[in-house]
This record gives C-alpha cells, structure tokens and sequence, in this order.
C-alpha cells in the first residue's frame, strides 16, 4: 500500500519551513527554492501544494496567525473565570511581542508579510482584513470596560484602541536590542494603570 500523505500537515511543515527562513536568514531569502531546501523537499514537491510566493506567504500567514490566537486563548484561559479587562488586554498585547521563540517567529513572519502586502494588493487586502479582526477584538474589550466602569466613560475607545496597539511598536526595539523585555512589560503595565486608574480596581 502506497503511503498517504496528509496534505495538510504537509502544507503546514512547509510554511513553518518558511518560518525558519525568515528567522534565521530574513525575508531576502524568502523564495520558494530556499523553503523547499529549508522543508526537505523538492522545488516541484513545494509547487505542488503551493504555486507562488504569495500564495505560500498567505498560508504561512494565517498558520501564524492561528498559533498566536492559540497563545492567547491559552493566556486566557489561565487568568480564570470573568477575568478583569485589564488582565485580558495584557494577555492579548504581551503575546503579540518578541518575549519568547514562538512569538519571536510568528513576529518575523509578519513583517515579511508586511513588506510583500506593500507590493501585492491580493496580500494587501488579506493583511489588512486580520488586522481589522484584530483590533475589532481589542476595542471589543475596551468598549465593554467602559460600559462596565472599568475605564473612565470620557475615554474614546477607538483612540484608547490604537493606543493599546501602539504598544506593539516595541517589537522592533526589542528585536534590535535597543530596550529589555522587563522594561516593555513594565511600560505595558504603567500604560494600562493609566488607562483603568477611574476603574473599579485595577489587578496586576
């Protein structure tokens, strides 16, 4: 009997040979031949299952995009039963940065992304879509932490919103060196005392 091939665990180990890549030698190496060399597998092998740069990138995109959900769901569900919106909106920011190896390379994954979204409208429109979805999220919780009284009712919260995602700038100091994990998590908390000082407590 011929041996089956799970075509989906066979896409996935592709794209996070694409991961790798990206890690290790950066997006300049990003073309189909460096991931097959990088998956184990022939250039025709890879064509199979994906037939452009971009189609390969969207996959690995949304893989990355699944896995950080899966960290954030698993942040979640540490903090308990009705956890305080501030909890959740530092779960959900802590896990979009660079603090650890999984992170680290879904963050890298999107940056490439980004750059090949600057360049491909098909892209663009895909990126911009999960971002929206994103943010959709957290200005989710902010809203209800206003309606609850959580946060101050004078707080706008689409700006409160990009506020919070602004945050996620450090990612690139933090890649770069330029400040310690400590000290984004220290500004992460200090922003978000701020935000829910009018609030009924504010737990750590």
């Amino acid at each position: 009997m011929p041996k089956q091939v799970d075509h989906q665990q066979r896409r996935e180990t592709i794209a996070r040979a694409l991961w790798r890549v990206v890690e290790q030698r950066g997006a300049t190496h990003l073309t189909l031949r460096e991931v097959a060399q990088e998956a184990g597998i022939s250039l025709g092998q890879l064509q199979h299952y994906f037939g452009s740069r971009a189609e390969l990138l969207a996959f690995a995109m949304d893989l990355a995009g699944e896995q950080s959900a899966l960290r954030v769901g698993r942040a979640l569900a540490g903090l308990g039963e009705r956890p305080h919106p501030r909890a959740v909106l530092r779960a959900m920011l802590v896990e979009l940065l660079p603090l650890h190896a999984d992170a680290r390379a879904t963050s890298r994954m999107s940056a490439a992304y980004v750059l090949e979204a600057l360049h491909n409208e098909g892209v663009h429109a895909r990126a911009r879509g999960s971002l929206l979805q994103g943010r959709a999220a957290v200005e989710q919780v902010v809203r209800q932490a206003i309606a609850n009284g959580m946060i101050a009712a004078d707080r706008d919260p689409v700006v409160e919103t990009d506020l919070l995602l602004a945050l996620t700038g450090f990612t690139t100091l933090l890649e770069l060196n330029v400040v310690e994990p400590a000290a984004v998590l220290a500004s992460v908390d200090q922003y978000l005392d701020r935000l829910f000082t009018a609030g009924a407590g504010n737990p750590r």
